[in-house]
């Protein structure tokens, strides 16, 4: 299930909307699998969703954010991001938005895993 659920994020990240030469243009593709505490899914989808929006929205530098809940686990949340670049990374990190959302999701966290990852090929559908 975790492979198959891994491949369907990266498939998303795939179709982010911009030809992507991934290692010639630095780009950073970050994954993390968070696990929730189930009494607090729903508060921690509204947070995820506000902080997502917010950072497509006002930082240049984001260029897709995708999150997906598993299936037979829902609290099992699984995130697929494209930077523009390791600065763009930092400076996403340190924004207000993304503050706000560690902070208010830090107690409703059971566990998280961040993968790092070295970007091969990003490749949208061709535009008709």
């Amino acid at each position: 299930m975790g492979k198959r659920l891994l491949g369907v994020v990266a498939l998303a990240g795939l179709l982010a909307g911009q030809a992507l030469a991934a290692e010639e243009n630095g780009l950073v593709v970050r994954i993390a699998q968070l696990e929730i505490d189930p009494a607090q899914v729903a508060a921690y989808q509204a947070a995820v969703k506000e902080e997502i929006t917010e950072s497509t929205r006002t930082e240049p530098g984001v260029i897709s954010i995708y999150a997906v809940a598993e299936v037979d686990r829902p609290n099992w949340f699984h995130f697929f991001e494209i930077y523009a670049s390791d600065s763009a990374y930092r400076s996403h990190i340190e924004s207000p938005h993304f503050k706000k959302y560690a902070a208010t999701t830090k107690s409703m966290i059971v566990s998280k895993r961040l993968i790092e990852t070295a970007p091969i090929e990003l490749s949208p559908r061709p535009a008709p």
